[in-house]
């Protein structure tokens, strides 16, 4: 029977480029759980599977109190069936939201298009009027 693979906390923070205090953080959440050895963490392979999920759902924009639920419910159940429909629930959730942002930066564009010609053509046409001082001199 082998040992089991644990890891320390700087050995998870290099393998995946974030700080100390990030994982200290997402155990603090109750997203991780360690076991202790005195004063250093030890990390299983679950752990370390654990955190790549909190990774990957930041990327996709779960919140942690998002992914602590699906972990959650991973471990009251021995199916992941009722897991699966909450992760396919968020998805639609998240992409409806995105949508939304999309239709919202497109709509901005547009405005900022408008206000931006607006500026140019003012500009254009402060440039190109004689200066006051010039127009005063003409009339007299």
């Amino acid at each position: 029977m082998s040992t089991p693979t644990t890891y320390s906390i700087g050995e998870l923070a290099r393998e995946f480029d974030i700080t100390t205090r990030s994982i200290r953080f997402y155990e603090d959440q109750g997203l991780l759980t360690p076991s202790r050895q005195g004063q250093t963490r030890l990390y299983t392979n679950k752990d370390r599977v654990r955190l790549k999920l909190i990774l990957r759902g930041k990327r996709l924009g779960f919140s942690l109190a998002e992914t602590k639920n699906l972990f959650d419910l991973y471990d009251m159940e021995n199916s992941s069936v009722r897991q699966l429909h909450t992760v396919l629930e968020l998805i639609d959730d998240k992409k409806l939201s995105l949508r939304q942002q999309l239709e919202d930066i497109k709509v901005l564009l547009v405005e900022l298009g408008n206000l931006e010609e607006r500026c140019r053509d003012e500009l254009a046409e402060l440039q190109h009027a004689p200066a006051p001082s010039t127009v005063i001199q003409e009339k007299l």
